[in-house]
């Protein structure tokens, strides 16, 4: 069924038309696209033009000033609308200046992981390598000690942190010590006594990460809800800027 069928059935059928109180369609407008950024580095820009990336839409060129600037950032806007590209630019560049920089992706659902691992392996090519690795209960005991020694961008959940890497973090000494971002997205799940929860955790790994010597920026980003920059200071304890 094509989409313009299937949203007339649903339009039109008794069952679901009740459902659906506004019916909006929003005019087509043309992008807001920015060039690369003049201190992107080469490795990065060549693999987005592998990618058919010639530009940048405005948010992402607006997180990558911030990021760059040492500022925390909240992004929300639209599904599908380039958010991870957004954060994963400042991240990327950062490792690629620093050999020993870390960084720390936390996703709700270990699906997201996945999808996000499988795009920063796209990075991956030529001379441009940054490891990236699932860490989470489902991963392999045998794995870990490997993962904890070579990955640059560690992807997990709210709860391994809490549970599987905090507890530990002396065998992580080396990942605190080049921590240099932490990434939480879907950051709109996190509200409430939930929230109040995971405030706690991001409380403890900012302690850990001032042991080690390391003050990680946070890149938070969230579907649009009404409250983004109260919800991300409040739950990392430190101001952002909001794009």
């Amino acid at each position: 069924m094509s989409l313009p069928s299937l949203l007339n059935l649903w339009r039109n059928s008794p069952e679901t038309a009740p459902n659906f109180p506004i019916w909006r369609t929003t005019p087509l407008r043309p992008a807001d696209l920015r060039p690369f950024p003049e201190d992107l580095p080469a490795a990065l820009r060549e693999a987005l033009e592998g990618r058919g990336i010639r530009a940048l839409y405005s948010h992402q060129e607006e997180a990558w000033r911030h990021a760059r600037a040492g500022r925390n950032v909240v992004l929300a806007t639209g599904t599908a609308s380039g958010k991870t590209l957004a954060y994963n630019l400042p991240v990327l560049a950062a490792l690629l200046a620093e050999p020993a920089a870390r960084a720390l992706y936390l996703f709700p659902t270990k699906a997201l992981s996945q999808d996000q691992e499988a795009t920063l392996k796209r990075f991956n090519v030529g001379t441009f390598n940054v490891p990236a690795a699932i860490y989470d209960g489902d991963t392999p005991q045998g794995q870990r000690p490997a993962i904890r020694k070579n990955a640059r961008i560690l992807l997990s959940n709210p709860d391994m942190l809490h549970t599987g890497i905090l507890p530990h973090h002396t065998n992580w000494a080396d990942f605190f010590r080049g921590l240099r971002f932490v990434v939480v997205d879907e950051m709109h799940t996190y509200r409430g006594v939930f929230g109040s929860h995971i405030a706690n955790v991001i409380r403890r790994l900012k302690r850990i990460a001032n042991f080690y010597g390391a003050q990680p920026q946070f890149i938070l980003a969230s579907a649009t809800i009404g409250n983004p920059q109260e919800l991300a200071q409040r739950l990392i304890e430190a101001p952002v800027e909001l794009i």
